[in-house]
């Protein structure tokens, strides 16, 4: 079987395509440890990589000018609300969250280039053949390097910058969920049978979900949409 390195944060969307990979591959979660306030976040990560069977290492990395209120004490994570529609369910009301085009106060700078980069040394190092991020672009905030242009630049960035590359047979950055949205996203982890107690979404990583936070928000709306029970109950 070929290897695959996964980025793995501990979160839903992480937890989704390791498990989408794993039906595949033999998987190697990478899983960082770069200061977030969440850190909380990791002891999941473990959990998910356990519970998936597939081999782990937490990669300690330091981001020491912050830039981000994930990482930085003395910016707040910013708090939203939900509200409910005519047609029943909810939505972020405009305004609260990302929106035309602003970049949130969550974005952390340059994180998925630094990740990645990591995992496709990773990935020539064990000669895994692919790295699987689980980032989408649909339904969720408005980060750059979530984008599909983004990964389609970084792909060639693989092919030119790397011996594998140069010997054309590059390490492939697989984007399993870029174009589903949360629901999507939740309603393919019940399928395969995702353990979502083990996994983390809050920003602030206290003793339980904070529930007002975008990531809680969209993980509630997210898990309500497609009808599955969420053990968390963020």
């Amino acid at each position: 079987m070929e290897k695959a390195v996964v980025l793995l944060s501990g979160g839903v969307d992480s937890a989704v395509t390791l498990y989408m990979a794993k039906e595949e591959y033999e998987c190697h979660a990478l899983i960082f440890d770069y200061g977030q306030k969440a850190a909380k976040e990791l002891e999941f990560a473990k959990k998910i990589a356990e519970a998936a069977g597939a081999e782990y290492r937490i990669l300690k990395i330091s981001l020491p000018w912050k830039g981000s209120a994930l990482l930085d004490e003395a910016r707040a994570i910013p708090t939203v609300s939900l509200c409910e529609t005519k047609r029943g369910g909810f939505a972020v009301p405009a305004g609260s969250v990302s929106g035309g085009g602003e970049i949130p106060a969550t974005y952390v700078p340059a994180r998925n280039i630094i990740f990645l980069s990591f995992a496709v040394s990773y990935a020539e190092a064990i000669g895994a053949e692919a790295v699987f991020i689980g980032a989408h672009q649909l339904d969720f905030s408005n980060y750059p390097d979530c984008r599909s242009e983004f990964f389609e630049s970084f792909r060639e960035t693989v092919r030119r910058g790397t011996k594998r590359g140069s010997e054309g047979r590059e390490v492939r950055i697989v984007t399993p969920i870029i174009d589903r949205t949360k629901k999507e996203i939740v309603e393919t982890g019940s399928r395969l049978g995702v353990p979502f107690e083990y996994t983390w979404s809050c920003y602030r990583g206290g003793e339980k979900p904070c529930g007002t936070c975008e990531s809680c928000l969209f993980r509630r709306r997210a898990f309500e949409e497609a009808g599955v029970r969420d053990p968390m109950g963020s």
